[in-house]
């Protein structure tokens, strides 16, 4: 607002300032420096993208724009330049604008980095489908089938262990602790029969009697009791005094550790039947392929692939690493991959090929005796 020096000093208003880009004495203004930041720049073109694109997705149109350079998006092909209003009227003159020819030649190059980029991209899917590449991926595929195995086979062999352990041991705790609840009753029942019985006066020695000969049997029952909980114990290899607590302990961590197991087990047994599918999958695009040659290259890369597998089984469980669980699991790698049925497949039509071509043979042999 327009106001005389008087009223905006009687108000305290701020006079506006005479110099909006930079102070009297030449320094920057910090608010028009921010607003002309490159910074800035970039905040506004994000929102102005944003709000385009929300209004391209309502009108239903699948363009979309970004705010970012092509090297910020990443991008090789050259970005055109602003031709601007008057090289544009240049061109509709019929005159050739400098700016309009660049960009005409920039979208050429483009077009063709384009092209190459494809051709690049189809001549690669072509190699990843060649025998030598085929065999090599099957036979990776079929190393981590060996892993996958072996741990299965050593997990499940700690179950089986864990369990047999538990199928002793939790009737034993069962065991023990009726005989302790036993000793607890009779104990308690021997006590109060001791009170009783020196409450009772001196002139019932009837009753004195059959007091005594229950104090007794009890007395004779919790001997027996506690031999047997200490004979227990002993088989066990526990101690009489921490024995109780400590066999407790013992069964709840085996039952913990075997759920972690049973986790385990589920966990590896998705990864085998994932790296399964996967091979399964390639199989199926090599069908078109020379199957004798395929697998002459996968007998080829074979042993190093096996190799490298044990020795990655070797490293993860060190000590543990058992060779006849590593001899069982190949055996587990053959049966799961239909390796002896496709050997079989294999030479059937490699025998089959023969004698096509040794009939051939004899047919152009005889063809050639009759022109003779």
């Amino acid at each position: 607002m327009y106001l005389p020096p008087s009223q905006v000093e009687k108000h305290g208003y701020e006079r506006a300032n005479k110099y909006p880009k930079s102070t009297k004495y030449g320094r920057q203004n910090p608010i028009s420096e921010r607003w002309n930041s490159e910074e800035q720049l970039l905040a506004w073109r994000e929102a102005w993208a944003t709000a385009a694109n929300r209004c391209l997705e309502l009108a239903g149109h699948a363009e979309r724009i970004d705010h970012r350079s092509h090297a910020a998006r990443g991008l090789e092909e050259r970005p055109t330049v602003h031709e601007g209003v008057a090289a544009q009227a240049l061109e509709r003159r019929g005159i050739v604008s400098d700016r309009c020819e660049l960009n005409r030649q920039i979208k050429a190059d483009n077009a063709l980095l384009r092209e190459l980029k494809a051709e690049v991209k189809k001549l690669a899917g072509l190699v990843i489908c060649t025998i030598p590449a085929v065999a090599e991926r099957l036979e990776k595929l079929r190393g981590k089938v060996l892993i996958f195995c072996y741990q299965l086979s050593h997990i499940r062999a700690r179950q089986a262990s864990y369990q047999e352990t538990l199928n002793v041991y939790k009737p034993q705790l069962t065991r023990f602790t009726r005989l302790v609840q036993q000793i607890k009753d009779k104990s308690k029942e021997r006590k109060t029969l001791l009170t009783t019985k020196k409450s009772l006066p001196a002139w019932q020695v009837f009753k004195h009697k059959e007091l005594a000969a229950k104090i007794a049997e009890l007395t004779e029952d919790l001997e027996e009791l506690r031999s047997e909980k200490a004979l227990l114990l002993q088989q066990l290899d526990y101690a009489e005094d921490t024995g109780a607590e400590v066999f407790r302990k013992d069964i709840a961590a085996m039952e913990s550790s075997l759920q972690k197991l049973d986790e385990q087990e589920q966990k590896y047994s998705a990864e085998l039947d994932k790296v399964l599918q996967e091979y399964a999958e390639l199989k199926a695009q090599a069908v078109d392929m020379d199957a004798g040659e395929v697998m002459k290259a996968r007998l080829s890369l074979r042993p190093n692939r096996e190799r490298s597998a044990v020795e990655c089984v070797k490293s993860a469980y060190g000590e543990k690493y058992d060779p006849q669980m590593m001899s069982d699991s190949k055996r587990d790698v053959s049966n799961l991959l239909n390796e002896e049925t496709e050997a079989r497949s294999i030479q059937e039509c490699l025998r089959q090929r023969r004698y096509s071509q040794t009939q051939k043979q004899q047919k152009k042999s005889k063809r050639h005796e009759q022109e003779r």
